[in-house]
C-alpha cells in the first residue's frame, strides 16, 4: 500500500513539471499596439562610505533648543559630520548639574550607523524634570578617539 502511495505521488508530480513546462514554452499573446518603451536610464551607482576618522574629528552642531513640558525636559539640535572621513559610534551625552555643581541627571544619544562626510541628523535628549537642575554640559565622542565639536548658526 506504501509503495502505490510512493508511485502515485510522483506520477502527480511528473505531470506538475510536464504542464509547468509547457506553459512556460507557449508564446506570450503581443499587445494589439506596440507601446513605446521607456527610456532606461542608467542605473546610478550606490554611494560609497567613507572610511572613519580615527583620532579627532570635527563636529558641527546648531545651538540646542531645551523645552520642559511639564514631566520631561527635551533637548535637540542638529549635528554634521565636518570631517572627510566617516565618524563611527557618534554618542553624544548630556548631563545637568545643581548650583553646588553636582551631577544631578543626565542622557545619551548614540548614532548606529557610520555618520557620513557633510551628512546631517538630528539629536534628542531627554531627561526627567529636577528641580535642582541648574546648568548643562554636553560631550561628543566617537568609537575611535575625540570629537572637536563646533557651534554653528546653521547647518
Amino acid at each position: 500500500m506504501n509503495g502505490q502511495r510512493h508511485s502515485l505521488l510522483a506520477l502527480v508530480g511528473v505531470l506538475a513539471l510536464a504542464t509547468g513546462a509547457s506553459a512556460q514554452t507557449k508564446p506570450a499573446a503581443k499587445p494589439a499596439t506596440p507601446a513605446a518603451a521607456p527610456a532606461q536610464q542608467p542605473a546610478a551607482a550606490p554611494a560609497r562610505l567613507a572610511p572613519p576618522v580615527r583620532g579627532e574629528a570635527e563636529l558641527g552642531f546648531t545651538k540646542p533648543v531645551t523645552k520642559n513640558d511639564g514631566k520631561m525636559v527635551i533637548t535637540s539640535f542638529k549635528v554634521k559630520n565636518l570631517t572627510q572621513g566617516s565618524i563611527a559610534g557618534l554618542k553624544v551625552e548630556v548631563y545637568y548639574y545643581d548650583k553646588k555643581g553636582d551631577p544631578v541627571t543626565g542622557d545619551s544619544f548614540r548614532y548606529r550607523k557610520p555618520l557620513q562626510p557633510g551628512e546631517v541628523i538630528d539629536v534628542e535628549l531627554k531627561v526627567p524634570v529636577n528641580k535642582q537642575m541648574q546648568t548643562s554640559n554636553y560631550k561628543f565622542e566617537h568609537a575611535n578617539g575625540t570629537i572637536k565639536p563646533k557651534q554653528m548658526a546653521k547647518l
